[in-house]
């Protein structure tokens, strides 16, 4: 398999935030298998909130757009907060997605086509579906393969801090697995998508 940009964006703003672990962790298993992958942490980005406006000049803004655009698949790794995605998800999501339908003021939505694979923390194990509304807008929005595999850790599947009992571990390792094979069988595809129903 030919290495592929698959770059994770850990997207909580907690400074002690396990899904940052679970981001660093995710692009280590992608580098194992010879892939480029790097960790983009939105809490150092300072993405504007999204405004349909002044966040299109933002350098976060270009610099996600650009780094979203370029990969073959995108890892999300994130909190569960209130049985749903940290809000920092779908702002990364609305303006790097929401710039235009026929690329007015020369924007592209970033997200066609992408695999994208959710990584998520959460205190406990009951919001595993939590991604569902998430998915199913990616998919509708932007024609998004989203990989089957989500890794969805709870407190309780912590052997210790930063240490992942063995088959959790086994799980994330599999998920970044199947991201990476399903990059690799899209990456040749005959289709290109845009904004179609």
């Amino acid at each position: 398999m030919a290495a592929l940009n698959l770059p994770v964006i850990s997207c909580s703003l907690d400074p002690a935030s396990r899904s940052r672990t679970l981001a660093s962790a995710s692009s280590g298993l992608l580098r194992e298998q010879g892939h480029d992958s790097s960790v983009i942490d939105l809490a150092e980005m300072e993405l504007p909130p999204f405004d349909n406006d002044r966040v299109f000049a933002s350098p976060a803004f270009r610099r996600l757009h650009e780094l979203i655009t370029a990969a073959d698949g995108v890892v999300l790794a994130f909190p569960v907060y209130n049985w749903a995605p940290a809000a920092t998800v779908k702002s990364l999501i609305e303006a790097t997605g929401a710039t235009g339908a026929t690329g007015e003021d020369g924007r592209v939505a970033a997200w066609f086509d992408k695999v994208v694979t959710f990584v998520c923390a959460a205190g406990l194990p009951h919001s595993y579906m939590a991604t569902a509304t998430l998915g199913q807008s990616l998919m509708l929005d932007f024609k998004c393969v989203i990989n089957p595999y989500t890794a969805y850790l709870s407190e309780r599947d912590w052997e210790r801090p930063e240490v992942l009992k063995t088959d959790r571990a086994e799980r994330l390792a599999k998920t970044m697995s199947v991201h990476a094979e399903l990059s690799a069988l899209l990456a040749e595809r005959s289709y290109r998508s845009t904004w179609e129903v």
